[in-house]
């Protein structure tokens, strides 16, 4: 099977660096390498001047336009690669990345994304910890990550996670990644997004601890910073995952999510419950969260309501 890799890049020019060397040494070598990178982004633009690439078949793909789904949408149009491979300027493929990758879809027709864990590092200190329960949506709406930490053999999850992923290029070409999703960077749960539309389309998306990259989170260059609090961050965030929620729970399931997200929460985004249990810890901050949250939610709606009134428009 041909595969592309596809690697979204801003500013993270010896990030990016150390990502190709490691697809350099992949025991299965990629068929395809894009690099997306923005216009402005002069300090990228001078490294790719000056990298070899040896054994990697490397084309760039220019883009304007802010965020990582118009990045990804640009090399999806580009991509020639059966298999497309996903991953961030930040993380280093390990060797047998692409052949583990491989060896899923090669295994069941039905497989349409597989991914794997990133091993996180905080500077020299590896997140390191066991959790079995990986990329699940729950029934009223609570989204479980823990792909950085998941253990045990392959299964089936609801969501990969963006820096190791994959998925078969002819199925996503018709899907494309989610446009409606704020944000000038990141853009939270595009993800989600995808995995939810093709699981429910019948597909099966395959986590596998085996499927493995080194991840050594960067600094971002928009308003969604690591370690601070940007509210306009905060409600984009929430924004995105209410209208994806919005969009694929049934009617019953869609209001059990708005009672438990507006009452309880979570801790990335706190309702009411989540605000009391922050509060005396974060203080003025646990109330700029719920504030931020609680808008977020708001906007979430709208942009759905709007989306189902167009649909009932077209349908009519």
């Amino acid at each position: 099977m041909t595969i592309t890799v596809l690697i979204p890049t801003y500013r993270r020019p010896r990030d990016l660096a150390r990502c190709l060397e490691a697809l350099k040494n992949q025991t299965h070598l990629p068929d395809e390498v894009l690099v997306v990178i923005r216009d402005t982004d002069s300090e990228t633009w001078h490294l790719l001047a000056k990298f070899e690439p040896g054994p990697l078949p490397l084309r760039l793909v220019y883009v304007t336009k802010q965020g990582v789904v118009s990045a990804m949408n640009a090399a999806l149009r580009a991509a020639q690669g059966e298999i497309i491979a996903i991953t961030d300027d930040d993380a280093a493929p390990r060797s047998d990345w692409l052949a583990r990758l491989e060896a899923h879809f090669r295994t069941d027709l039905k497989v349409v994304g597989v991914g794997g864990r990133d091993w996180v590092y905080h500077g020299e200190r590896l997140e390191d910890g066991v959790q079995r329960v990986v990329g699940k949506v729950q029934w009223f709406g609570r989204v479980i990550g823990n792909h950085h930490l998941g253990v045990g053999g392959p299964r089936e999850v609801d969501i990969l996670k963006g820096v190791n992923c994959a998925y078969r290029r002819d199925v996503i070409q018709r899907v494309g990644f989610d446009e409606q999703l704020l944000g000038t960077g990141a853009q939270v749960y595009w993800e989600l997004s995808l995995g939810l539309h093709l699981r429910r389309a019948g597909w099966k998306l395959v986590y596998d601890p085996a499927v493995a990259v080194e991840h050594y989170p960067a600094p971002r260059f928009d308003e969604d910073q690591r370690h601070s609090f940007s509210a306009v961050a905060f409600s984009r965030m929430v924004h995105n995952e209410t209208l994806v929620l919005l969009r694929y729970l049934s009617p019953v399931r869609r209001f059990v999510f708005a009672f438990y997200a507006l009452t309880v929460g979570s801790r990335a985004a706190p309702g009411l419950l989540q605000w009391l249990r922050l509060l005396p810890r974060e203080g003025r901050l646990a109330g700029a969260k719920l504030r931020a949250a609680l808008r977020g939610r708001f906007e979430g709606w709208k942009t759905w309501r709007q989306h189902e009134a167009k649909a009932s428009e077209r349908a009519h």
